[in-house]
């Protein structure tokens, strides 16, 4: 997740905050092992397990149930099933895997709305993340080594966004510090369809 260069991160980057798990939304044939490794922050047990729960639940919704319109266009995140979805008063629909929090402690839920939307955000750490990983940055440019990838949507609560990954082995996955993360692929286009205002829903 991180890769930074010159430093002492470079000896212990990898080993610190990069997840070693790989697990592909279509990959229904990997076979059983544990995703918690030496070097993994995972919290998952058996690969297999994992993808095949996700791919059951990766299903579309209507978006009735969760919204009461779609002015500003709005954005379901459905931590179960490890999915973001979007609907707009355009007719537009977006269906993207996720990644999601490690633990329900760092799990938000509830409504909120995008409050900015940043391309190319940088990053710096919550105090609390400082407090469990001392020797983590201060601060991330945007670039390549940035852990919200190449577009983020801030929502209205403190420290929590929308974002994309460099690492493409988090998504579906339990992997995040509190943040929903996509590929950088499906987070171009989410920020080009979400509005400052849009609706957020995490359930």
């Amino acid at each position: 997740m991180f890769q930074m260069t010159g430093s002492r991160f470079d000896r212990m980057g990898r080993r610190t905050f990069l997840t070693t798990s790989v697990a592909a939304v279509g990959a229904l044939g990997v076979a059983p092992a544990l995703a918690q490794t030496e070097n993994s922050t995972e919290v998952e047990r058996d690969l297999s397990e994992v993808v095949r729960r996700n791919i059951s639940s990766f299903r579309t919704l209507d978006w009735r149930p969760y919204f009461d319109n779609l002015n500003n266009g709005a954005i379901l995140v459905d931590i179960t099933s490890r999915a973001l979805h979007f609907w707009n008063n355009d007719g537009v629909y977006k269906l993207y895997p996720t990644s999601v929090p490690l633990t329900e402690d760092l799990t938000r839920r509830g409504r909120t709305s995008v409050t900015r939307k940043v391309e190319g955000p940088e990053w710096r750490p919550t105090p609390s993340m400082k407090e469990r990983n001392p020797e983590w940055p201060d601060f991330i440019p945007a670039g390549p080594g940035n852990p919200l990838g190449t577009h983020a949507l801030y929502l209205g609560w403190q420290y929590y966004r929308i974002h994309g990954t460099h690492d493409t082995r988090k998504i579906g996955r339990r992997s995040s510090n509190g943040c929903i993360g996509l590929y950088n692929e499906n987070i171009a286009e989410l920020f080009s369809l979400a509005t400052v205002g849009s609706q957020v829903l995490l359930i």
